[in-house]
């Protein structure tokens, strides 16, 4: 079975359900975004002090301790079954839009990669591979993007007014 183009063929009522989850991940999602920022991890050198700490910094207005096992551990498996669900749900939704077939896969397995890339690079650097900060940054802003595209391209898809013969 082919879905492409399903979103436009369901009811209304669906379709507005559909949109509201679409929503509501956004606003979940770009919450975490907001904490992200919170945190001065959007920067390279803010991740690394996220994870790593600062104490060796007398000048710090904050200071930050290197984040322990068990606190990494946690982060990463949390937000590694988090976002990949997140990921799941949304792909699923894009894979039934009439975007170009090339499209929908970037737009549904690129987050994948960047979920491994951001929270594994998270690791590695937390373990000493400091350049992993700046694959962290940028598989991070990838992340982000993909997810921006794909919620955008469902919305409109969901809220276009409906073609056909579609039953309330």
């Amino acid at each position: 079975m082919d879905p492409s183009g399903l979103l436009s063929r369901l009811t209304p009522g669906i379709r507005y359900f559909l949109a509201s989850f679409v929503l509501v991940l956004s606003v979940g999602f770009f919450t975490g975004l907001r904490f992200v920022g919170q945190t001065g991890s959007t920067r390279p050198a803010g991740i690394e002090t996220n994870y790593l700490g600062n104490e060796e910094d007398e000048e710090a207005e904050v200071m930050i301790f290197k984040k322990s096992p068990r606190e990494m551990l946690t982060i990463i498996h949390s937000h590694i079954l988090s976002m990949s669900t997140v990921f799941l749900l949304l792909g699923v939704l894009v894979w039934m839009t009439r975007l170009p077939y090339k499209l929908r896969m970037l737009l549904t397995i690129e987050p994948f990669f960047s979920v491994l890339l951001t929270f594994g690079g998270i690791y590695f650097l937390w373990q000493g591979a400091l350049w992993w900060k700046y694959v962290v940054f940028c598989s991070g802003i990838l992340m982000t993007l993909t997810f921006l595209a794909a919620a955008v391209l469902v919305l409109l898809e969901l809220l276009r007014p409906q073609r056909g013969n579609v039953p309330e």
